[in-house]
C-alpha cells in the first residue's frame, strides 16, 4: 500500500519532472558559449614574463592563517611565502579533482549517445579539464613552489570513487570541487594585488567552468528527480563525506612547514579561526544552497556537512 508520504514524494518527482530543462537544448546552448569563449592558456597567457615583485599569489584574505595570532605574528615576506605555497598547492588540489572528473565524465557518457549534443558537450568539458590542469601545472612551476598531493588514502578513496561512483554522486562531488575554488577566484583575478600570472589563469578557469558548473547542476537535477530512492540516499552520504574529505584536504598543511611555520600549532589556529570557517562557508554556501533546494542536503548527509565545517 502507498503511504501518503510516498504519495507526496511520488507528487513532487512528478512536479519536478515537469520543469526540467531539455538535456539536448542546455548541451546546445554550452556548445555555443564553448565556440565563443574558449582559451588555450599556452596562447593567452605570458608563461615569460617575470614573476612581479611585491605582489601576492593568493589574496591574503583568503590565505588559510589570515586574522590568527599566528598570522600577526609573522613578518610580511613569510606571510607572501605562504600564499605562494598554498596557491600551489589549491592548484595541486585543482589538478587532482579534475582527473577525477575527466574519469567520472568518461562513465557517464560510455553508455550514451555518441552523435547527441550532451555527449559532445561533455568530450567538450573533458577537453577544458585537460588544459586546465595543465595550465595549474604550469602555474605551479612558474610560483617555484612545489606540488602538494593529497594524502595517499584520500588519493585512494578517490580511486575507488571514479570507479564506482553513481550519476547523481558523481555530479554531486564534481560541484564541491569546483565551486568553492570557483568562488576563490573570482575574488581573485580582479584583484590587481596578485601576480598577473595567477590573474590570468584564475579568469580563463572561471569563464570556463561557469559552463562546467551549469552542467553538472542540470544534470544532477535530473538525476535526483529520475534516480531510484537507493541511489538518491547513496548521493546524499556519499557527497556529505566528500564534503568532510574536501574541507580537510583543501590546504596541505606541509605549506606550514615549508615556510617555517610550527605545522601542528599552525593546523590547531587554522581550525580555531572564525574567519576561516566564514571564508570557507561562505564560499559553499552557493553550492549548499542548491544542493538543499534539490533533496541532496538531508538526513546522515547533512550531519557529515555541518561536521565537515562548511555548512553553518
Amino acid at each position: 500500500m502507498t503511504t501518503v508520504t510516498e504519495d507526496v514524494s511520488l507528487q513532487g518527482l512528478r512536479d519536478a519532472l515537469g520543469v526540467l530543462k531539455d538535456r539536448e537544448q542546455v548541451a546546445l546552448r554550452l556548445l555555443e558559449s564553448s565556440a565563443k569563449h574558449s582559451f588555450d592558456p599556452d596562447r593567452e597567457l605570458d608563461w615569460d614574463a617575470p614573476v612581479e615583485e611585491g605582489k601576492w599569489f593568493w589574496p591574503p584574505e583568503l590565505v588559510s592563517l589570515y586574522g590568527t595570532p599566528l598570522w600577526k605574528r609573522m613578518p610580511e615576506e613569510q606571510r607572501m611565502d605562504l600564499a605562494r605555497h598554498e596557491a600551489a598547492s589549491l592548484a595541486s588540489l585543482g589538478i587532482w579533482f579534475e582527473i577525477i572528473l575527466m574519469q567520472l565524465l568518461v562513465r557517464h557518457i560510455y553508455d550514451k549517445s555518441v552523435t547527441s549534443a550532451h555527449v559532445r558537450y561533455a568530450l567538450t568539458e573533458i577537453a577544458d579539464e585537460c588544459r586546465h590542469s595543465m595550465m595549474f601545472a604550469r602555474m605551479i612551476q612558474k610560483g617555484g613552489a612545489p606540488t602538494y598531493p593529497v594524502t595517499r588514502l584520500n588519493h585512494n578513496l578517490a580511486r575507488i570513487l571514479k570507479t564506482v561512483s553513481t550519476t547523481p554522486g558523481s555530479f554531486a562531488c564534481t560541484l564541491l570541487g569546483e565551486e568553492i575554488l570557483d568562488w576563490m577566484q573570482r575574488l581573485t583575478f580582479p584583484d590587481e594585488r596578485v601576480q598577473t600570472i595567477v590573474r590570468g589563469v584564475t579568469r580563463i578557469h572561471v569563464v570556463e567552468e561557469a559552463r562546467h558548473v551549469r552542467y553538472a547542476r542540470e544534470e544532477l537535477r535530473r538525476q535526483m528527480v529520475t534516480a531510484p530512492r537507493w541511489e538518491r540516499e547513496l548521493t546524499r552520504l556519499s557527497c556529505g563525506e566528500a564534503a568532510r574529505v574536501f574541507s580537510l584536504a583543501f590546504v596541505n598543511p606541509k605549506v606550514y612547514s615549508d615556510v617555517g611555520l610550527d605545522r601542528r600549532e599552525a593546523v590547531a589556529q587554522v581550525r580555531a579561526s572564525g574567519h576561516r570557517r566564514e571564508v570557507m562557508q561562505t564560499g559553499a554556501k552557493r553550492l549548499t544552497d542548491f544542493l538543499d533546494d534539490i533533496g541532496v542536503m538531508r538526513g546522515v548527509g547533512r550531519r557529515l556537512w555541518r561536521s565537515s565545517g562548511l555548512l553553518a
